[in-house]
């Protein structure tokens, strides 16, 4: 089974960027999808994106066209850019990693801890 760790959340500016990082454990990685969900406070986790084991990616309407997921199979390690940071994506961001991205999207898989981000205006 895949094990999965994040980091790179932090505080930031409104319009700045971070990256965040999912590193794996297990030979399976590169035949797993990866995503990142994301939970603001009151509010329900919802999907930011996934990236299927064949590098496809897709987005919530929300973040497309600034947060680029990506995946480094030798590093064993997915990233989630964000550029263009609003307060709204404020949030914890967790990384799931499963079989399939309609695994994904149904929220099964195997869960990291979190990491937190905060954008401030």
């Amino acid at each position: 089974q895949v094990q999965v760790v994040e980091s790179g959340g932090g505080l930031v500016q409104a319009g700045g960027s971070l990256r965040l990082s999912c590193a794996a454990s297990g030979i399976a990685f590169r035949f797993n999808a990866i995503g990142w969900y994301r939970q603001a406070p009151g509010k329900q986790r919802v999907l930011v994106a996934t990236i299927s084991s064949g590098g496809n990616t897709n987005y919530a309407d929300s973040v497309k066209g600034r947060f680029t997921i990506s995946r480094d199979n030798a590093k064993n390690t997915v990233y989630l850019q964000m550029n263009s940071l609003k307060a709204e994506d404020t949030a914890v961001y967790y990384c799931i990693s499963a079989r399939s991205v309609a695994t994904i999207q149904s929220g099964s898989g195997s869960w990291g801890q979190g990491t937190q981000v905060t954008v401030s205006s």
